[in-house]
């Protein structure tokens, strides 16, 4: 039974998000008339700030069902309480980022024509089915879950949905992985990186909201739980660090690709932010703190990887922004070794700033996934209880 002030904390938690989410919708429709023109995007930079924030709870959307794959699939006790929040955390975040994403590229009253009309030669393409696809499995899994007479089925739900998430951030890396107008892209790694790229984070985001949501209802969680799912996280962090360091050493092997890496890297020719956000946002504050929380012996309780949880995420935002906005503004070198110079700015790296609707669309995104969550957990009662105790 609910309080009055539990009650009306709900609401008011569902109307700060609902609020959230219409700041969001209000930028994108102000954007939508008066064009790209108030935005920092451009010719070159066309994909710009909303594309991290969309990118990113696409990649955690598929991470966060993991928790759910370890329990189900794999048959691991400590999991299985918490798979009906890593799947209703899948939808969430999947359903925010496709917002932001839809609401970014244009047009959005032309959905219908995407999703009636396949040219099954184009990655985008692919990925109408894979995120459909997505939420239609996770609503079957979650169904064999809640409803007794399925649940010898939830097995083979959850294999479904791991082999189907794979897929998905498989063909979200090859969106980038096949794209050959931009240097930083077009490298085969990049699927296998987005994959690894997506433990790590929807881990994060798993963790942050079960404590919040632990906090809220006044629970706790057993310390030999939470240093599991802390040495998780720190496995997840160090492959997806390495894979990033071996996708940066691949670009300096070859020639063409060394004025790009120190461009990201170095901040030569002009790199401005890229290196800081690199070397400061993802490896120290997204990878090295976050293990050291995790790992070192005078660390390890719940604050600890909580902290290293939402460095994680600062990483991951980090990241993308230099990927994404980074990879758009080096020019593309065509022609190795000699420079190229036009009326249209070729060669010329690009200064992108991104703008307050850019902002406010991505964060109305994650306004949506915030409002599905609380809702879920209260309406449903999505949160795991059988291994938490009252504070």
């Amino acid at each position: 039974m609910k309080t009055a002030t539990e009650t009306r904390n709900y609401w008011l938690l569902v109307a700060l998000g609902g609020l959230v989410t219409a700041i969001g919708l209000g930028a994108a429709h102000f954007m939508e008339l008066h064009g790209h023109i108030v935005t920092g995007m451009n010719n070159q930079v066309v994909w710009g700030l909303p594309h991290v924030f969309a990118i990113f709870m696409i990649v955690a959307a598929s991470g966060v069902l993991n928790v759910a794959s370890i329990g189900s699939v794999f048959g691991q006790p400590v999991y299985k309480p918490r798979a009906p929040l890593s799947g209703l955390l899948c939808v969430a975040l999947l359903a925010g980022g496709l917002m932001v994403l839809m609401l970014d590229l244009g047009r959005p009253e032309r959905l219908v024509v995407a999703a009636t009309h396949y040219n099954f030669t184009s990655v985008f393409a692919w990925n109408v089915i894979l995120y459909s696809g997505m939420v239609a499995i996770v609503a079957v899994y979650l169904w064999t879950i809640f409803e007794r007479r399925f649940n010898r089925y939830t097995k083979a739900a959850g294999l479904a949905a791991l082999v189907w998430r794979f897929v998905l951030t498989t063909g979200t890396g090859s969106i980038f992985g096949f794209l050959v107008a931009r240097q930083a892209y077009e490298s085969a790694l990049l699927a296998p990186l987005f994959i690894v790229l997506s433990f790590g984070w929807g881990l994060a985001v798993f963790l942050v909201v079960q404590a919040v949501m632990y906090g809220w209802n006044e629970l706790l969680l057993k310390p030999e739980i939470q240093r599991r799912l802390a040495r998780l996280l720190g496995i997840f962090i160090a492959a997806s660090l390495y894979l990033v360091a071996v996708y940066h050493l691949t670009n300096l092997y070859f020639a063409r690709q060394e004025a790009f890496e120190a461009f990201i890297l170095l901040g030569r020719n002009g790199g401005g932010v890229y290196p800081l956000l690199f070397w400061g946002g993802y490896v120290a504050v997204g990878s090295v703190l976050p293990l050291v929380l995790l790992f070192h012996p005078k660390f390890g309780d719940g604050r600890s990887t909580l902290v290293a949880a939402a460095g994680v995420i600062a990483g991951a935002f980090a990241w993308l922004y230099v990927f994404i906005i980074g990879g758009q503004a080096f020019p593309l070198e065509i022609f190795p070794g000699h420079v190229v110079r036009s009326s249209f700015a070729d060669g010329a790296v690009d200064h992108y700033v991104p703008s307050l609707p850019e902002l406010l669309l991505g964060v109305g995104g994650l306004g949506v996934a915030f409002v599905m969550t609380v809702v879920g957990v209260r309406v449903l009662d999505f949160l795991p209880r059988d291994d938490a105790a009252k504070a």
